[in-house]
């Protein structure tokens, strides 16, 4: 297939080629193929909102119809805030926060349901999800394992993998990271293809994009776009954009367009014919001049001097065309594919199965783990951090004697180390929002739910933490002299590991409710915040106020760390005594060992109204709480839309 028009400079015969094999491509995208998918229709498609001002309903998109047959290219234009996200969001059958959306979305005539429609679409963000800290082959890659594709042999999927790195031109940057905050990676224009690429992997037959081109220049919206017309006119794929002020390249690259002002339909069909709409309606397009400029700046009245004349012609406009013998035309032919289909259900001809959940969590499991051990921001920077604060701590509680003037130490040693190590794991909420766009991106396009990520959050978790408690312990632990034995030791590492497990759990349920950084972060600290307060170092447990020892004491997962350490470090540990100022011995502790002027440990838990002999179940209610926020999170993420 030869290319219709090409910035300068950028003539690639991208089809045609005499390196692409043309079996190779029979290969790569057979998995696009085996369909009955022949077109995508809408009609009548409204969307209320709620006026801000007035507080009345506000309609953003009006009456939109419109159709796009296998193989097409479909442009959604207008000005900005006319409505073309909305429209689109409607058209892949996404959340759109509307009040009331109206109209009918049909494959072949028929409305799907919503689960095969989600198996049969897939949709990119305008900002499109990736991890930085894979690969481009890995991130097809793994888009494969979590498709339907995952169920064919390993060869083909590298097959597959191979002829849609050819067809997007990345071949050369096949093992070069997508890029990190802190480790440079591929290019924009790169990343868009990465971002489309892994999406047809996954077996669309129609694919949605949401300005595709924006931020790019000339050639690299091109270079998106022509790769993504060869493959779908290749496949039968249908693909519909919304884009923002293309490139006459670009703009002559679709087959379709639906231009949109003020949400209401001023064009849709054939890109070859708006010259011809337009100047039967007396505005005819300029010669030498970008017909998608003329035309934005047609229906775009936002900038015009007079704005009462300017909304008077631009209503005339939209009159013109739903009077236009083009827009009759749309309706009848809408008409004619829903009467053919007799109200058939879409029925998707694959011999390809969708992964169990248990393998959509080894596939997850593998990614987060390649990720972590890549991505400094998953574990890396929490590993120096923490090990810092194991020296700092070390160093400023060093070797304490088992004497009266170091049981205050100790304790302010205990909750410092428990209480800062939960504090810290707010440094883990960048690393979990990137898992959750991911996430919404997926679960939008019907790979996985909820359970999936939580549980392979989880378990890729475990491992680290027990890494970083352990490490933490051995540094602090023997510097500042807290019970010297083998099994107080390894009680410690338990806690601090179960404190820290819990942390994570309460980083993953905020930001999972508040997908934003400065927002999870601030909340995550304020509760931390919280439980600092009422753990029982701050106020003892025996005189805490009521409110907040049965509102707040009881399910504070640091209060169960800092008992059970004090538990850990005291209740079978003797310290000496003081002396008073007449040189006699002096106890600030009074215990049954006065007399040998000596302070048994217990005495120091009894103001806190601590006793050993509660672990099984204390251990027992951490494990509710770790699991607690983790059913909490998957909570918050199943009833997100």
């Amino acid at each position: 297939m030869a290319v219709e028009s090409t910035p300068s400079g950028s003539v690639k015969e991208t089809y045609d080629k005499g390196n692409l094999d043309v079996e190779q491509h029979a290969v790569a995208e057979a998995h696009l193929k085996n369909t009955t998918i022949r077109n995508l229709t809408w009609k009548g498609v409204t969307v209320t909102v709620k006026d801000r001002e007035t507080k009345l309903p506000k309609a953003i998109v009006e009456n939109v119809e419109g159709i796009v047959e296998a193989g097409e290219m479909c442009a959604l234009m207008g000005p900005s805030g006319c409505g073309k996200t909305t429209l689109l969001n409607v058209l892949a059958s996404r959340p759109t926060g509307a009040q009331k959306v109206e109209g009918a979305v049909l494959v072949n005539g028929s409305k799907p349901s919503r689960d095969t429609f989600r198996e049969m679409s897939r949709f990119v963000e305008q900002e499109d999800a990736l991890i930085g800290a894979l690969t481009v082959r890995e991130t097809l890659n793994f888009a494969s394992r979590l498709a339907s594709t995952s169920s064919l042999p390993k060869r083909e999927r590298i097959a597959r993998i191979d002829g849609l790195l050819d067809s997007f031109g990345l071949v050369s940057q096949a093992e070069t990271l997508i890029g990190t905050p802190i480790r440079k990676g591929i290019s924009g224009g790169q990343k868009r293809r990465v971002g489309v690429a892994s999406q047809l992997i996954t077996s669309p037959k129609i694919l949605f994009l949401d300005e595709p081109t924006s931020g790019l220049d000339s050639v690299a919206s091109w270079e998106v776009m022509s790769y993504l017309k060869g493959v779908a006119k290749r496949n039968n794929l249908i693909v519909i954009a919304s884009i923002h002020q293309p490139s006459t390249a670009v703009f002559n690259l679709f087959d379709k367009l639906l231009l949109l002002s003020a949400g209401q339909p001023h064009y849709f069909g054939s890109v070859s014919d708006v010259s011809a709409h337009y100047e039967s309606v007396g505005h005819e397009v300029p010669l030498h001049v970008n017909p998608a400029e003329y035309l934005l700046e047609l229906v775009n009245i936002d900038f015009s001097p007079n704005r009462e004349s300017a909304a008077s012609n631009l209503e005339e406009q939209q009159r013109a065309w739903a009077a236009s013998p083009r827009a009759a035309e749309v309706s009848r032919a809408i008409a004619q594919i829903e009467s053919s289909s007799g109200g058939s259900e879409v029925v998707l001809e694959t011999a390809e199965k969708k992964p169990s959940a248990p393998s959509l969590v080894v596939t997850l499991l593998h990614r987060s783990f390649v990720k972590s051990y890549r991505d400094v921001v998953a574990y890396g920077i929490r590993f120096a951090m923490y090990t810092g604060l194991a020296i700092m701590m070390g160093t400023v509680w060093l070797r304490l004697d088992a004497a009266q003037e170091s049981i205050i130490p100790l304790t302010n040693a205990i909750f410092y180390g428990s209480a800062f190590m939960s504090f810290m794991a707010v440094a883990y909420c960048p690393a979990y929002l990137e898992d959750y766009l991911q996430f919404v991106k997926e679960k939008h396009n019907g790979l996985y739910g909820a359970t999936e990520l939580i549980v392979s959050n989880f378990l890729i978790g475990i491992p680290y933490l027990f890494l970083i408690s352990l490490i933490f312990s051995a540094i602090s632990y023997w510097l500042s002299n807290f019970q010297p034995t083998a099994s107080a030791f390894f009680t410690w590492v338990f806690w601090l590991f179960l404190d820290l497990l819990a942390a994570e759990g309460l980083v993953v349920f905020m930001t999972s409710l508040f997908p934003s950084f400065v927002i999870s972060l601030a909340l995550v600290a304020f509760a931390n915040g919280l439980w600092m307060s009422v753990d029982g170092f701050m106020v003892q447990p025996t005189i805490l106020n009521v409110f907040y020892k049965y509102v707040f004491h009881f399910w504070d997962y640091q209060k169960y760390v800092f008992e059970n350490m004090m538990v850990n470090e005291f209740s079978e540990r003797v310290y000496t005594c003081g002396k008073g100022p007449d040189g006699g011995c002096q106890c600030m502790w009074q215990t049954d060992l006065a007399d040998q002027c000596l302070i048994r440990g217990q005495g120091v838990l009894d103001q806190y109204g601590y006793k050993p002999g509660y672990m099984g179940k204390d251990v027992g209610i951490m494990m509710g709480i770790i699991v607690g926020y983790r059913i909490a999170a998957w909570i918050v993420l199943k009833l997100k839309r």
